[in-house]
């Protein structure tokens, strides 16, 4: 019997669909715990080239949620192990592993490359920067995210609007998995949701997952969703650029104090305190870009200084870089 047999006999999927799940092109940015529940599923489900990017090592105090590893894995390359469970369940697939992370340098070469991004990352500096990318180059984003007992899952880009749209304001907080905790339950949940968007998009099943959104609290076991399809994209937004992408020219600010970050974000950086930075002077002609460790210290500050601030304005998530 073929391998794909079981999910060949729906009408939704069928040989046309058999093939075009082969032929499709998917890049993962991370093989966390999102990617724990959805790589296998792409994988056996025969989507024929996967390129994963991650350039973290597989930690002990992860496994409740990153299912794909074993104790054995800890301390090696998150991407590469990945890779090799999706090659173990499936040797008619395509899986590359980038053991690097996702910058604004690399974003629009590995974006340019797949027909499908999906957004795995736990940071919302990677998501905004990946939607950017997708964005520019009309490429569909399924992107996620999750924390405590919550998450979501949504279809961007690729003609639908951006994460920008949706969510155009500063995070409430720079909280992450690593700082807030989360349950791996609803990690599952919100992954295999990702996985099923991906592949409703590339059967092309309708309604199409590119313009919607759903929500899950693990708390209740209750998910809800709405469409966005007509979400206006915010006249204007501060971009998140890796700190090897600063110019010379640029006026560079690390938020952190030296006791957080002994070495700046960037060689050329003055220290300026969140609080004092609309003391800055304004200097027409250059280009301001703000640091910190993921990003949300950067865009508040540069919500506040944005008034008298005559030129572009750039974030920098040195946890990205």
């Amino acid at each position: 019997m073929s391998r794909y047999a079981r999910q060949t006999l729906l009408p939704e999927v069928g040989a046309e669909g058999q093939a075009r799940l082969t032929a499709a092109r998917v890049l993962v940015v991370g093989a966390g715990g999102l990617a724990a529940p959805l790589l296998p599923l792409l994988a056996g489900a025969g989507v024929g080239h996967i390129t994963i990017v991650d350039g973290d090592i597989v930690d002990l105090s992860n496994l409740h949620r990153q299912t794909l590893f074993s104790e054995e894995d800890c301390g090696l390359s998150k991407a590469e192990r990945a890779a090799d469970r999706c090659r173990a369940l499936n040797v008619e697939i395509d899986v590359i592993a980038r053991k690097q992370a996702l910058t604004g340098e690399n974003a629009p070469d590995l974006v340019s490359q797949a027909d499908i991004i999906l957004d795995c990352a736990d940071s919302y500096a990677v998501s905004y920067m990946l939607s950017d990318t997708c964005l520019a180059q009309g490429k569909p984003l399924i992107s996620a995210s999750v924390l405590g007992l919550s998450g979501y899952v949504g279809g961007f880009c690729g003609g639908a609007p951006s994460l920008r749209a949706v969510f155009p304001d500063a995070p409430d907080s720079g909280a992450s998995c690593a700082t807030a905790g989360v349950l791996g339950p609803v990690v599952g949940v919100i992954g295999s949701m990702q996985a099923q968007m991906a592949l409703n998009l590339i059967l092309r099943l309708d309604p199409s997952p590119l313009g919607q959104m759903v929500q899950y609290d693990a708390r209740t076991l209750r998910s809800t969703g709405f469409r966005f399809d007509e979400a206006p994209e915010p006249n204007s937004c501060f971009r998140f650029l890796s700190a090897s992408q600063l110019r010379d020219t640029d006026q560079i600010v690390e938020l952190r104090d030296p006791n957080e970050a002994p070495v700046p974000a960037h060689p050329d950086a003055t220290r300026i305190s969140p609080e004092e930075v609309q003391d800055i002077d304004p200097n027409k002609g250059k280009r301001l870009a703000l640091c910190c460790a993921t990003g949300l210290r950067a865009w508040r500050a540069a919500e506040k200084i944005q008034p008298i601030w005559p030129g572009e304005i750039v974030l920098v998530a040195a946890s990205t870089s």
